[in-house]
């Protein structure tokens, strides 16, 4: 590294001990350093400051209702066409199946997620949510996208408010924070040019914490954005947390290039993720949790990335999550973990592993005899 590099990451470091927040250049000069080691315990200060050595895990389980979709972004191996032999939208009762095996395996949350299905009813996503809360009022339905959200609102000719008043009163808790992708153009446009834009991503969710309820905010690396993308899809997050404090947690998501129109790209290297783990702990001063997805990251590397500022390794899951996210790094493409593995994770990492809800609640489970 040369020694300009390492001045600035000085420099930046005597910030962060002061609590001045960094700045776009800060963010850029972080992923240009080669000096991983440094990077890492910056970030790792930061976090131990936040959480100590503990580390959040949920019992969780992912829940697509339909891949059907007709966004067609590149990134994606999940959607279908309605005419592709593998197109499936899951009715009231097989939903309600899915959730009872959450609930037997422990699950205190439900992830919904889907395909932009043009062929279904806005009563089928309300009827969806009211049939699982009815049934199983202990779950805390995490369900649709900031991109659902708008397509909900267009589609159906319906306010923003009223369809994040229609999902709340069916049973909607939080929301995830899927779509986000990139957010500058005009890598977005080119990644996914039918997707809602970023200032009405944002939008939408400063009118879900408006209304109560709290989301999460991802993005989507090491495809074809460059460095100064990711950290103005940071800078731009922050600035929404500013207004409306309602993001629980960052979720950097690692592109998997298999089974999509980026097939040919090779996605982020391991220290690439962990680069980017790093900046986004030490950008995003307003978030209180960085998430290393160990489905899109590996086992391995999530707990690597525990050290690098991450303090949440998301939960046991099953099924493919957002749409990003359907199909996992492990050589079996394995979507699923029991909870004593992701804690014997946690803790041969050198973390303590505590059980969260969604909204970062402790769960304390009652020993049956």
């Amino acid at each position: 590294m040369s020694f300009s590099h390492d001045q600035k990451l000085c420099d930046i470091s005597a910030k962060v001990k002061t609590g001045e927040r960094l700045s776009f250049d800060d963010g850029v000069a972080l992923f240009n350093t080669d000096d991983l080691n440094a990077l890492g315990k910056l970030a790792d200060t930061v976090r131990r400051e936040k959480h100590g050595r503990t580390t959040y895990f949920n019992v969780n389980r992912h829940f697509n209702p339909t891949n059907v979709c007709y966004v067609d972004c590149k990134f994606c191996g999940f959607f279908r066409t309605p005419r592709q032999p593998d197109a499936y939208t899951h009715n009231i009762d097989d939903s309600l199946k899915i959730a009872g095996q959450a609930v037997g395996e422990g699950a205190t949350e439900l992830h919904i997620t889907g395909g932009l299905n043009t062929k279904l009813p806005f009563s089928y996503f309300t009827d969806l949510l009211s049939a699982l809360k009815k049934q199983y009022p202990q779950l805390h339905l995490k369900a649709f996208t900031m991109v659902e959200l708008d397509h909900f609102a267009r589609f159906y000719k319906m306010s923003d408010e009223d369809v994040i008043q229609q999902l709340m009163d069916a049973g909607l808790d939080s929301c995830p924070g899927g779509g986000a992708e990139i957010f500058r153009e005009p890598t977005r446009s080119m990644i996914c040019s039918h997707k809602c834009d970023a200032q009405r991503w944002l939008d939408l969710a400063g009118k879900v914490h408006a209304a109560g309820l709290k989301t999460n905010a991802t993005m989507l690396y090491g495809h074809i954005e460059s460095i100064e993308d990711r950290v103005d899809h940071m800078v731009r997050l922050r600035e929404q947390q500013d207004k409306s404090g309602g993001f629980q947690c960052f979720i950097p998501l690692a592109f998997y290039p298999e089974n999509t129109q980026l097939a040919h790209l090779p996605g982020p290297s391991g220290i690439d993720s962990l680069k980017t783990m790093a900046v986004s702990r030490l950008m995003l001063d307003n978030f209180a949790h960085v998430k290393a997805y160990w489905v899109m990251l590996g086992k391995r590397l999530a707990q690597v990335a525990l050290h690098f500022g991450a303090n949440d390794i998301d939960g046991t899951i099953t099924e493919g999550g957002e749409l990003t996210e359907s199909y996992s790094v492990e050589s079996n493409n394995e979507v699923k973990m029991s909870k004593p593995e992701l804690i014997g994770l946690i803790e041969e990492a050198g973390f303590e592993a505590v059980e969260r809800d969604t909204v970062y609640n402790r769960v304390d489970r009652v020993a049956v005899a």
